[in-house]
């Protein structure tokens, strides 16, 4: 740990995903900058144990089937991950970044911030199902949160470079001056099919981005714009912004990650080709920027292209506005059902449509109640279950 004195020292949740990979690629490019004192897998014990042998002085923790795990990994199971969150900061170290998919990195993000990390936020869920306990929680610590989603990163940069704080608040003079936030969609693959080509997509066409390459869940969920229902809730939360002042544009070269509108009109738009290594490593050096380690966008080679998202064909987007009108528990139950309804659709026992009319159906179930865990919780089980009562009533019909 004596590193933890010359470097920034940081945990690694969701290691060995895409975001993880970045991150550690990041690291790779910056030496002599950081040094991964933790690093987390669900499942993966082979990648886990190769980047134990990489970094030899950092901790391993499987969260997920621990069942005969090798004696290399120092903490398994929920309870061992939040564990090494906490003894990590105890020993120095001062950044967490969550690359968790799902509801499952809620826990481990509660945990970093309670140890007094900074948290650089890749798992949106964090802030869907619990953003004014996340956030409250940050305020108390005084620590930050800092998004690594290149739309939401693109607009914490921009509120900061224009008088702005960032975090949880648009703050200062910027408060009154923002008209809008503008966050931009690639439209996934699906954006110029028709309703009846959309209802004999299969996962692996919904699996093929144009432009990205993520994991599994995100990915469907690009297709489905549930994605970007995902970031509008999150951004209401994150910057403290009324659900009327974000709004969602398709762009499908992903090079205009977000935009803010003034109040006196002028927009102000973050560009960069589409690579999460530069939102991490926004986040690794915040509240500095470190050089450019990536390849520069060329100005001149460049097509611009901007529409209006097809909410008929794609409503888990405006469906998202309702949610995040509503607040309560109705956010936690959004994420819940459709990631519920995404494993089915994964899995083949459900068709791409019948995704959205699930959430749908689930939503018209009362969610109303304060955000507290528990309650997140219980709203998180209920909505997952419902999910399984209306798949029945689909088949049935």
């Amino acid at each position: 740990m004596d590193g933890c004195k010359r470097m920034k020292a940081i945990a690694i949740l969701g290691a060995t995903g895409s975001i993880g990979a970045s991150a550690l690629d990041v690291i790779r490019k910056n030496p002599g900058r950081f040094e991964p004192v933790l690093f987390s897998a669900h499942t993966d014990v082979a990648s886990l144990l190769q980047l134990g042998e990489e970094y030899p002085d950092a901790r391993l923790a499987l969260a997920g089937s621990v069942e005969n795990a090798p004696k290399e990994i120092h903490y398994t199971g929920r309870e061992g991950l939040l564990q090494a969150i906490e003894e990590s900061a105890r020993s120095g170290c001062v950044l967490a970044v969550n690359g968790i998919a799902g509801a499952a990195g809620l826990e481990p993000s509660l945990a970093a911030i309670d140890a007094g990390m900074d948290l650089a936020l890749a798992n949106k869920e964090t802030i869907v199902m619990a953003g004014e306990v996340a956030l409250r929680k940050a305020r108390e610590k005084s620590v930050a949160v800092i998004p690594v989603d290149s739309e939401h990163s693109a607009v914490f940069q921009l509120l900061r470079a224009h008088g702005g704080a960032g975090g949880d608040s648009a703050g200062g003079v910027l408060s009154e001056n923002l008209d809008s936030i503008v966050l931009t969609a690639s439209g996934g693959p699906f954006r110029a099919l028709s309703p009846r080509q959309l209802a004999r997509v299969t996962p692996k066409d919904a699996l093929a981005h144009p432009t990205w390459k993520m994991g599994a869940k995100i990915t469907i969920d690009s297709a489905s714009m549930a994605n970007k229902g995902l970031e509008v809730i999150e951004a209401v939360k994150l910057f403290a912004v009324p659900p009327g002042k974000v709004k969602v544009v398709v762009h499908p070269q992903s090079v205009v990650h977000s935009m803010i509108r003034l109040s006196d009109g002028g927009i102000y738009a973050q560009l960069s080709k589409p690579d999460m290594r530069r939102p991490i490593q926004d986040a690794l050096f915040f509240p500095n920027k470190g050089a450019a380690s990536f390849d520069s966008l060329d100005m001149t080679s460049l097509t611009l292209d901007f529409e209006a998202p097809d909410e008929k064909k794609f409503p888990l987007l405006p469906l998202a506005y309702q949610v995040a009108k509503a607040r309560g528990l109705y956010p936690a139950a959004y994420n819940a059902a459709n990631e519920e309804a995404v494993s089915l659709f994964l899995k083949e026992r459900i068709g791409f449509l019948d995704i959205a009319r699930i959430v749908e159906a689930v939503l018209q179930r009362d969610w109303t109640g304060a955000v507290a865990m528990d309650a997140v919780w219980e709203a998180d089980k209920k909505a997952r279950s419902c999910v399984y009562e209306m798949k029945s009533l689909l088949h049935a019909s």
